[in-house]
């Protein structure tokens, strides 16, 4: 019987060493792409800190006092125009015209601690976040 030398298709060792350099590749990509993931997340707090002390500034352009909230009671009407992101943990201090602060973190961002928590003082550098949270 002849054996045929011309067939068309990859060998074995071929398919395996595909299948190792694919199987390499996600193993640097899906860490990778968690800690993307993490940063998103605590993006969206910091967003939220901030949007937060947006209608807090509106409150006392309307000559009120900062209110103090926390979660989805810092929803419109309590903050004029805010509406709190879906897995945000937010709470806002007030109680006085002079100042206000509040801290925001997200249940999947960075891990919790001073890392992943986004902290706002308006008596120290207004609706800025003091120190944006890294991973």
């Amino acid at each position: 019987m002849k054996a045929i030398r011309n067939s068309k298709g990859f060998t074995l060792i071929e398919l395996l060493v595909v299948v190792a350099i694919i199987g390499i590749l996600a193993a640097i990509a899906i860490p990778q792409f968690a800690l993307y993931r993490a940063r998103g997340f605590t993006s969206r707090a910091a967003s939220d800190a901030h949007n937060s002390s947006v209608g807090q500034e509106a409150i006392v352009a309307d000559g009120k006092a900062y209110v103090g909230c926390s979660d989805s009671g810092c929803n419109h009407p309590a903050l004029p125009g805010f509406r709190i992101s879906d897995g945000v943990t937010l709470v806002m201090t007030g109680g006085t015209v002079a100042s206000y602060t509040g801290d925001s973190s997200h249940s999947n961002g960075c891990p919790l601690g001073s890392a992943g928590k986004v902290h706002i003082d308006s008596a120290a550098g207004g609706v800025v976040a003091t120190s944006y949270p890294t991973c």
